[in-house]
């Protein structure tokens, strides 16, 4: 049996358009799907001057779903261009009399028109949140159906949420290659014409119960219930019916409290102990016949704020997170695999840490997925535009209400961040519509999810937030030591400091109490191979990176001001080389001594991520 803390640091499978067909919406599972990802037609339209499929000249084929920027695309053209096509015929499956054949996307950047058979059906617009498309009543019968997809990406535009897309031709600084189209999976599954639509999952400890939030598009005035299964291995926690009542079934699921601590524990969602329960979810009409079934999962956990610390189902919990961009080398922001997303997942906690921040990217749901399943805490950040107008508001705020929808059922959330390092609101200090907009993106992420901190503004000059988040890449731990020393937080750092040269608020509301975490520090450079290589500090040599991680981490470690950190990053990303592994995920240094510098201790890296490795490579080799 091979060792998985060796087969961790393997590049994955160079065979990137062989991706295997895990379901791309692991809350939301259905036995009836089919994947369209693998060859499409394709072509460019650099001017974005064709508006229908009938005037594009089909001159080459691409993989979906890689970025024409990315060698795994079959393309890895960078340049610049507005516009692209895509096209793919395929066979529809068998359809009952009452049932519909949709049309799902996971992400297409920016601007998506999709076409079936010639009959426009929809645009959507946002480059990082899914769609689906009911096509039944364009299919033609008896023959092969084709989709087109004009993609519209204006790589000059600056008004959009982009993320680290750069707006020059190459890449500079801290900005990498543009992602164009189709970047996430593409698939067709059916669904009875009286459906479940959403589902989302909450929970409480206080109460001891499960939330769910169902929504059913129906016939008027059909009689429907909703049958929950709850199960956490071979244990049945509930089995319940609720009526739908105007297309809704909002209903708490009141558990059996477990009682003592070490029953209750055993239920609780944490990193050392992720565990999910099982939920199958049934729609059935007034005889009790099934219409509709979905399998999911959630879990039980809180998090909270509580004075100056991170609170983790009523216990404080030190947050060890690293920065994840989420590229990798052949494929971008595309994961090469699903096996990929894992091997990830695991190898940040093989590093010591306990979460990552997902840095201007709203990561695939698959990666939310194994971090559910592994136990990996997640701050979901939404992907910056870096103008201020009217424009970029509606944008920002309609995918950001999109992003929070999608993503709230999964337990490994545990912060929502609208804006980081004033991205897109330059003039926080002078300005006060950019300072209301910003508080309105807390409050607003604050009514969509009660339930998890939110970070206005990461990094400085904050407006509204649940944490204190502060960027700071000074490269002297005693520097850092006297900057975050416990008594001089109040009088010294908050209002004289200034990390980054900015200010830590902008608003009168200084509470001094909230939990300081630095959500950025570090990004020492190394790597030889690279002429262009670039960090925040740098470094000649393996072992310079490690001792130069470890006199810092034992700084920032020992600082009982903060309560976490967040180290920049994870992985070299194209010309940014301050990773502690490089961008083909083979380690800086070994792997057990960058964990002891992490953690201040033998590696924690737990049974459950091994066992999670071993039994998922024993599956895909069977």
């Amino acid at each position: 049996m091979p060792d998985p803390k060796t087969e961790l640091m393997l590049e994955p499978d160079a065979e990137t358009s062989a991706r295997s067909p895990e379901h791309p919406r692991p809350q939301m599972r259905r036995e009836k799907w089919s994947s369209l990802d693998g060859q499409w037609d394709f072509s460019f339209d650099p001017k974005a001057v064709h508006t229908l499929p009938r005037h594009v000249d089909w001159d080459r084929t691409i993989t979906v779903p890689f970025a024409p920027e990315t060698e795994a695309s079959g393309i890895h053209e960078t340049g610049f261009y507005s516009a692209v096509w895509y096209r793919k015929s395929f066979e529809t499956p068998d359809l009952g009399p009452d049932e519909l054949l949709m049309l799902c996307f996971e992400a297409v950047d920016y601007r998506a028109t999709v076409w079936v058979n010639g009959v426009k059906m929809c645009t959507h617009e946002g480059g990082y949140t899914p769609f689906s498309i009911d096509i039944t009543r364009s299919l033609l019968p008896g023959g092969p159906q084709e989709v087109v997809v004009r993609a519209e990406d204006d790589p000059a535009d600056l008004s959009k949420p982009r993320g680290k897309q750069d707006w020059k031709l190459e890449p500079h600084s801290i900005w990498y290659p543009r992602t164009t189209g189709i970047w996430q999976s593409v698939w067709m599954e059916v669904r009875p014409a009286t459906h479940i639509t959403s589902l989302q999952w909450s929970s409480s400890l206080d109460r001891w119960e499960i939330g769910i939030d169902a929504t059913v598009v129906s016939k008027p005035d059909e009689k429907l219930r909703i049958f929950v299964r709850l199960q956490a291995g071979e244990q049945l926690l509930a089995a319940d019916s609720y009526e739908v009542i105007a297309g809704e079934a909002n209903r708490k699921i009141a558990l059996s409290d477990p009682g003592i601590d070490d029953f209750r524990n055993g239920l609780l969602w944490s990193p050392s102990s992720p565990t999910l329960i099982d939920a199958q979810v049934e729609l059935r009409d007034a005889d009790g016949k099934v219409i509709d079934a979905v399998q999911s999962y959630c879990a039980i956990r809180s998090v909270a704020i509580q004075g100056d610390r991170f609170v983790l189902n009523g216990r404080p919990l030190i947050l060890r997170l690293v920065l994840d961009q989420g590229y990798w080398p052949q494929s971008g922001t595309t994961a090469p695999s699903d096996d990929a997303l894992l091997r990830d997942v695991l190898l940040v906690k093989r590093l010591g840490f306990n979460g990552v921040r997902k840095h201007q990217k709203i990561e695939s749901a698959r990666f939310l997925y194994w971090a559910d399943k592994v136990g990996l805490l997640v701050w979901e950040e939404m992907p910056s535009a870096y103008r201020y107008t009217t424009k970029s508001i509606h944008r920002l705020t309609k995918e950001w209400f999109d992003v929070i929808q999608r993503d709230r059922s999964h337990p490994c959330i545990i912060a929502w961040v609208p804006f980081n390092e004033s991205w897109g609101v330059p003039d926080l200090p002078e300005s006060p519509s950019q300072r209301h907009y910003v508080q309105a993106l807390y409050h607003m992420t604050k009514a969509l999810d009660p339930t998890r901190p939110v970070v206005g503004n990461d990094g400085w000059e904050s407006v509204a937030t649940d944490i204190i988040g502060i960027h700071d890449y000074d490269d002297q731990p005693s520097r850092i030591g006297k900057r975050y020393g416990i008594d001089e937080i109040e009088g010294h750092l908050f209002k004289r400091e200034r990390p980054g040269g900015r200010m830590l608020f902008v608003s009168e509301d200084r509470a001094w109490s909230r939990p300081i975490v630095l959500t950025e520090f570090g990004g020492i450079s190394y790597n030889k191979d690279r002429a262009d290589a670039w960090g925040y500090s740098t470094t000649d040599s393996s072992q310079q990176l490690l001792d130069r991680y470890k006199a810092l981490l034992e700084t920032v470690r020992c600082l009982p001001a903060l309560a976490g950190f967040c180290y920049t990053q994870f992985t070299d990303t194209y010309q940014e080389t301050n990773g502690l592994l490089f961008a083909d995920r083979t380690p800086k240094a070994p792997l057990d001594e960058i964990a002891l510098a992490t953690t201040g201790a033998v590696s924690d890296y737990d049974v459950v991520a091994d066992t999670i490795w071993r039994e998922h490579t024993m599956a895909r080799q069977s």
